[in-house]
């Protein structure tokens, strides 16, 4: 018995110890690092005193402190910031859908400003500024050297007053200027037509309107074509859309899945992690999906693209998306004004992180450059070329159809004749309805 007492406390008193050789220098290195950040926080309250007493000119010490905070929070990311109460104000109009400046969504490249993309019908837009291109000079004045924040004040301005933006793009030799008036941005969050017996659905970006307009329009175009036996499927257009809300991602992914996940994110703690579940109902009624992506496709964007790529449920064709796969919070803070915060990663239901790397479409499909020198030439005559059997003179008559039949094929063609003539207008679209056509035609021979 007293050999087993010894031996317990033996081994309770070998464990105080190597508890003790543990903790002290962890406890040690963490009252080191607690020192270290309170000789930092004087070191810039020092600062802070002397810029407020022997700077050149008198500062304002509110702003001072806003940009010590901003660049504290632009340090970590492109996508944190702090948000001054004007700028917190107008990021909740932005997402209702309507705000002023030029429409377009950019971000900071190793110093430069990036068009991410141009917003379909505004200012920039209709400018012809597009994704890829960098903006170098606003007025003349160089934004080399300027926060994000810095750079998109000096391009706000009032509405119908002008701006010049200096322009980098690939492909052409020498910088270029683009004049563009401010106007008020009424965004339409998703726009959609019918092309031939596919409906096309444009989304724009997303905003808090984005499912319910889809749904409506969606609804309607289904209900023009005569009903969903006369859709061979849908086009989701995301070119050149720059992102938004999390949860209006989320709800358009559902919006055609039937079960499965939708995305996840993932937090630096547990608790700061989350998963995404599709709940059952498809808008589409299983009908074929092609998403359209191309390097101006961004966050919310590349949510809903990766999602329904995952699950089988659409095929991706475009280009490469811009690649930004984390999330970002926006935390109020006193005095109105706010934090926008990187918090997590959000990953695609394989696990993929699209960070960086973008969404890969299954078939890469680039949108042929068009070039605004070029004339179009104006021949309203036929090519002798392109003339076929039933021009000619004398010509017979096909006898083995009838007339209605013969009008069906001839309404056909017709139809072929809009798809081509709509490669010229925008190829990749066309490439879409093309991919729809086939796989309807293979479904009406397989029955």
């Amino acid at each position: 018995m007293k050999k087993f007492a010894m031996a317990a406390i033996g081994g309770v008193t070998a464990g105080v110890l190597l508890t003790t050789q543990i903790a002290g220098p962890l406890l040690a290195q963490e009252n080191e690092n607690r020192s270290s950040v309170y000789e930092q926080l004087d070191l810039f309250g020092d600062i802070f005193e002397r810029i407020r007493a022997q700077y050149v000119t008198e500062v304002d010490e509110s702003e001072l402190i806003e940009a010590a905070i901003n660049g504290m929070l632009t340090s970590l990311d492109p996508h944190s910031s702090y948000l001054s109460p004007d700028d917190a104000d107008r990021m909740r109009t932005q997402t209702r859908g309507e705000f002023g400046g030029l429409g377009i969504e950019v971000t900071q490249e190793e110093g430069f400003i990036k068009v991410v993309s141009p917003m379909d019908g505004t200012p920039a837009d209709d400018a012809g500024i597009m994704a890829g291109d960098f903006i170098t000079h606003v007025d003349g004045e160089s934004l080399l050297g300027l926060t994000l924040d810095d750079a998109v004040d000096l391009m706000r301005g009032p509405v119908g007053s002008e701006i010049m933006v200096t322009v980098v793009r690939e492909g052409v030799d020498e910088p270029f200027d683009v004049s563009i008036i401010r106007d008020t941005i009424e965004l339409t969050a998703v726009r959609s037509r019918i092309e031939g017996d596919t409906v096309v659905l444009r989304v724009i970006t997303f905003s808090d309107q984005t499912y319910e307009k889809l749904e409506e329009q969606l609804r309607e175009q289904v209900e023009a074509a005569g009903g969903m036996e006369n859709v061979n499927g849908f086009v989701i257009d995301l070119r050149n859309n720059p992102g938004g809300l999390l949860n209006q991602a989320i709800e358009v992914s559902d919006a055609f899945l039937d079960e499965g996940e939708i995305v996840s994110t993932r937090g630096r703690a547990m608790e700061d992690s989350d998963r995404f579940n599709a709940t059952e109902g498809d808008l589409a009624e299983g009908k074929p999906i092609v998403v359209l992506i191309n390097g101006g496709s961004a966050s919310a964007s590349e949510i809903v693209a990766g999602a329904l790529q995952d699950h089988r449920r659409a095929i991706v064709i475009g280009t490469k998306s811009f690649g930004k796969g984390s999330v970002q919070t926006v935390m109020p803070l006193r005095g109105e004004g706010a934090m926008r915060l990187t918090t997590a990663r959000y990953y695609t239901p394989s696990g993929r992180s699209i960070q960086a790397l973008g969404v890969s479409p299954d078939i890469v499909v680039q949108q042929p450059p068009v070039d605004p020198n070029s004339e179009e030439e104006e021949d309203d005559a036929r090519s002798p070329f392109s003339r076929s059997e039933a021009d000619l003179r004398g010509a017979l008559e096909n006898d083995s159809l009838d007339e209605d039949e013969q009008r069906i094929i001839r309404e056909e063609q017709e139809a072929a004749e809009e798809s081509a003539a709509l490669r010229d207008e925008d190829y990749q679209l066309a490439y879409a309805i093309d991919i729809l056509k086939g796989l309807s035609a293979m479904r009406t021979d397989g029955q």
